[in-house]
């Protein structure tokens, strides 16, 4: 039954539930450039539609697909928010992570730890004014 499976496992090479080194995707030095260039811009961008209180941070790492890139929330009250994707990267040209999707990425999470904090104090705060 496990014979059939890409997991069972090559015998001799690969133990069950393992990948094959030759499965898993590597990156090239330019292109892990390329992809924390990205990164870092998806925080950049994040942290411009934030106010300072707001703790923005970016990671990248080797997942069994490939890269997985997370980038994170903290706002001042309330739950973090963070959005994780992998990336394609076998199509490179100058970017990894298009314009475009950088920008949805950004604004999607600034206005997730925006609801955040707003939802964390809804109840705290009396209006000043009507």
């Amino acid at each position: 039954m496990n014979g059939n499976t890409p997991y069972a496992g090559l015998p001799g090479q690969t133990k069950a539930g393992q990948r094959a080194a030759a499965d898993l995707p590597t990156l090239s030095g330019p292109q892990k450039r390329l992809l924390h260039r990205d990164v870092s811009r998806i925080a950049a961008l994040t942290r411009e539609f934030l106010p300072d209180e707001y703790v923005v941070d970016a990671d990248v790492r080797s997942g069994i697909s490939g890269p997985q890139v997370t980038v994170a929330v903290q706002p001042p009250v309330g739950h973090p928010v963070s959005a994780g994707f992998a990336p394609d990267v076998d199509d490179v040209t100058d970017e990894i992570i298009s314009d475009d999707e950088r920008t949805e990425v950004a604004r999607g999470l600034a206005a997730s730890a925006a609801l955040q904090m707003k939802q964390a104090i809804s109840n705290g705060i009396t209006p000043t004014g009507k």
